[in-house]
This record gives structure tokens, C-alpha cells and sequence, in this order.
């Protein structure tokens, strides 16, 4: 198997990804190929005075920027790490591609180069919430435009997912709605829980608010990617002015700071749980392929444990069972 990791996508590329791909040799036993400018990637292990053991790079002279249009970018830079990613995933399936690069150009690249496992009307971007309880959240911004059906679909996906990886058995589904009630919602919304209600392969828990997707009251949550997009952000930067806040709160004095040193530890671990990069990466569920975004400012932390995801993606033949249920 080899990890194809993109070193030139992202905020902090590339001197966190590369951080992030030693971590990944060093404590995940495995072998990295970065995809970048060669030169530039050399640079940084030199000046980082980093190992390169079991690292291996590809040349990439061009790099897509995340203020490009998409599509118009992936056609037009075909000597980019994100393009020949997504080329040399589809000449080796038993591959892995992982971006913290712009979304809307890995998806395109991906669908372009990998394509769609077939029967798969869209593919769905998803990602595990730091909720109480794990818990599946998609689409998270793939289809900003969805039909009901695509729900159900994602549903499928999304079962498999937390079975294989993540090792749940029959996980619940529920429909992200502003009610718990079977008829809340808008048009999409109830023809949406119809279509679900009535798919026997499922375990459908009806509909849940966004404040059950934070408690993970449902192991796989489904929504149109517009709306999955607009409630992730919000609960990222709710929790991220939370935690400035609470930072905050224990420096204003003497008193509070003795508490603060007093819950740090506690608070610490806590908050581990709410933690983003814990879980590293979201998978393109739908994709012929496995292909990996990470947060666009993902530091070597969360690189690494999106390379610990793809690897217990293959390891779990998740491409593979989702095939034999869609196809």
C-alpha cells in the first residue's frame, strides 16, 4: 500500500505536512510519498533537520491555490501535486490520497482522474464530529445541491464506514432537521426522511437537531452539503471562541490563575475529546478510490492521524464493501 500525501496543499504546507509524514513513518510503521516541488520539500528537511527515512517524493512543479476555480484549475495545472495524486491513485487502487489543499479542487480532481464508485450518484465528504460519542457527519460541502435520494445513498456510505473503521455495529442514521418530529422541515427535508424511513439496510433514527449531533446521539448523521458545511464551521468556531474564552477567564488574576493550574490537566484531557485533528482527515465517501482531505490549517498532528484513517480505510476494505452495496 502507499500514502501519496500532497506537501504543497494547505495553510501551514509545507513544513507540517512534512512534520506530519514523520510522525506517520515513525509511529504508524509505514511508508510516505510526498507530492510537491522537490526542491522546496529537500529545503524543508534540511532545515527542520528532519529524517527522510521511508519518505519518498514526487516532483510537482505546479500547486493549486485555494482562491482558484476549481475545476477551470485541476484541467489547467496538470503538473500539480493535487492532479497527479488523484492520476497515480487511479493507477493503484490499493493506494491512498491525502490534500489539506482546497476542497473543491480535490473533489474535482478525484472525480476526474478516480471517478465514482459505480452507482454512486454523488460522493459525500464527511467527517467524524468531536462530539461525546463518535459520530459520522455528511455531507459536509461535496454537493451544495442535493436530491433526497443522494441522502439515502450517503446513509449507505456512511453505515459501512463506521462498521468497518470505526467498528460500530448496526449504526444508528439519523437526518439532520430543525425538529425531532417526522414532519418538521422543509419539502427536501420530509421527502428526505420518507426515503430513509423506508430503506430496510439502514438502522434510520428519524430526524435529530444540530445540538444531538454534538452529544452523538446518532452514530451517522446525513444532510445536504450546504447545510452540513454552514453547522460544521459554526461548531468549529463556536467551540474555538469557547476555548479563548475559557483561556481567557483563568489568566484575569491572581485567584483565577491558581484555578486555572489547579483544572488544567483536567480541562486538557477534556478537550482532547473535542479535538479536530484527533481524528486527522474526512474521507470522499462515493469516490473509486481512497482519497483524504484534511483541514485546510492542519498541523503534523492531524497529518498524521489522516494517514492513520487512510490506512484503517484500506486495511478494512471499505472501498470495496461499499462497492458490493451500491454497485
Amino acid at each position: 500500500m502507499t500514502v501519496y500525501l500532497d506537501a504543497m496543499g494547505g495553510d501551514n504546507a509545507p513544513e507540517e505536512i512534512i512534520k506530519g509524514a514523520v510522525l506517520a513513518v515513525n509511529e504508524l510503521n509505514t511508508n510516505i510519498t510526498l507530492i510537491g516541488k522537490e526542491d522546496i520539500i529537500k529545503n524543508c528537511f534540511a532545515s527542520l533537520a528532519l529524517s527522510d527515512k521511508n519518505i519518498s517524493i514526487i516532483n510537482a512543479e505546479q500547486t493549486i491555490e485555494m482562491c482558484e476555480e476549481p475545476v477551470k484549475a485541476v484541467r489547467s495545472k496538470k503538473d500539480s501535486s493535487m492532479v497527479i495524486g488523484a492520476s497515480l491513485l487511479k493507477e493503484d487502487k490499493n493506494s491512498v490520497f491525502i490534500s489539506a489543499g482546497s476542497t473543491g479542487a480535490l473533489l474535482a480532481a478525484a472525480l476526474l482522474y478516480t471517478g465514482r464508485i459505480k452507482g454512486v450518484q454523488r460522493p459525500a465528504l464527511c467527517t467524524m464530529m468531536p462530539s461525546q460519542n463518535p459520530c459520522l457527519f455528511l455531507d459536509n460541502g461535496a454537493n451544495a445541491d442535493c436530491k433526497s435520494e443522494y441522502l439515502v445513498q450517503f446513509a449507505k456510505m456512511g453505515t459501512i464506514y463506521m462498521q468497518s473503521v470505526m467498528a460500530v455495529k448496526n449504526p444508528s442514521v439519523g437526518l439532520l432537521n430543525i425538529g425531532t418530529e417526522k414532519l418538521k422541515g422543509n419539502a427536501f427535508a420530509k421527502e428526505a426522511h420518507e426515503l430513509l424511513s423506508k430503506e430496510e439496510s439502514i438502522n434510520f433514527a428519524g430526524n435529530i437537531e444540530p445540538k444531538d449531533l454534538i452529544e452523538g446521539k446518532c452514530d451517522v448523521v446525513v444532510a445536504d452539503g450546504f447545510t452540513g458545511n454552514l453547522v460544521l464551521k459554526s461548531i468549529e468556531a463556536t467551540l474555538s471562541y469557547m476555548l479563548t474564552m475559557v483561556k481567557g477567564v483563568m489568566k484575569d488574576g491572581f485567584k483565577n490563575s491558581i484555578a486555572g493550574a489547579l483544572l488544567k490537566k483536567d480541562l486538557k484531557e477534556k478537550l482532547k475529546t473535542m479535538d479536530p485533528s484527533s481524528y486527522g482527515g474526512a474521507p470522499f465517501l462515493g469516490i473509486n478510490g481512497g482519497v483524504f482531505k484534511t483541514h485546510g490549517n492542519s498541523n503534523a498532528n492531524a497529518v498524521k492521524n489522516a494517514v492513520r484513517l487512510a490506512l484503517s480505510f484500506q486495511k478494512e476494505n471499505v472501498l470495496s464493501k461499499m462497492t458490493k452495496v451500491l454497485w
